[in-house]
């Protein structure tokens, strides 16, 4: 759940690990969520599935919360098994589909009964399009942010200001939320933009008939007593 006090100067962005930056073209970006720590670990889960000498091999993937004081951290998790061979251009995009499809399903958690009592966290305006800057951060360019061009805190600040909470704005696609500059344009709206040529490169697996990728039936949901911070829930 992001907060006004998390904001940063932009110009921090590339060596800050937490925070929240303005964007002029991704919008709001959590670094948190963009780091693509749990991008890296699906993809050496990946390739140690394609070392195993096995035909298929099982890939888990989690996304979850921690509650207040670190008492109870819970989510979604979810394995797709995979067929052994898969190029490494297909690996990324077997990756890429597993962020997409669990970062749908826990934002829609967050957003559920109980959850939603105590954050405003399902679909906020800057997660999945934080999320899947992420996965390129890992798959593509380490320090994209002088393409996005992020604000001043100062800037970022005035935009937090006018248009309210970003939890409050809510996204359910990775195309980006922009907010105008409302001393430029006092009164714009929320808009969509469009994502940077780097973010549109690799495109998610989607080619379950072929039996190389096989889906789980059911997609489970695991709660953990006195768990730590991180993305990755298992």
């Amino acid at each position: 759940m992001s907060k006004r006090s998390d904001i940063i100067d932009g110009k921090y962005a590339a060596t800050s690990r937490d925070g929240l930056i303005y964007t002029e073209v991704l919008g709001w970006v959590d670094l948190g969520h963009s780091r693509g720590e749990d991008i890296r670990d699906l993809l050496r889960l990946i390739a140690k599935g394609e070392s195993s000498g096995k035909e298929f091999y099982d890939v888990r993937y989690a996304q979850g919360m921690t509650s207040p004081f670190r008492l109870i951290r819970s989510g979604k998790v979810m394995t797709w098994r995979i067929r052994r061979g898969r190029p490494h251009w297909e690996q990324k995009s077997i990756a890429l589909a597993m962020m997409m499809s669990m970062a749908r399903k826990f934002e829609a958690f967050q957003g559920s009964f109980p959850n939603n009592l105590v954050t405003d966290s399902g679909f906020s305006g800057e997660d999945l399009v934080s999320d899947l800057l992420g996965f390129y951060r890992v798959v593509s360019i380490q320090n994209p942010f002088p393409q996005l061009r992020p604000v001043s805190k100062e800037e970022a600040l005035k935009r937090w200001d006018h248009y309210g909470k970003i939890g409050s704005w809510k996204n359910e696609t990775f195309q980006p939320l922009l907010f105008p500059d409302p001393e430029k344009n006092p009164h714009a709206r929320p808009h969509k933009g469009l994502l940077p040529p780097f973010m549109r490169t690799v495109v998610p697996y989607n080619d379950f008939l072929a039996g190389n990728v096989i889906l789980p039936q059911h997609d489970g949901t695991f709660v953990i007593l006195g768990a730590s911070n991180g993305r990755m829930g298992l």
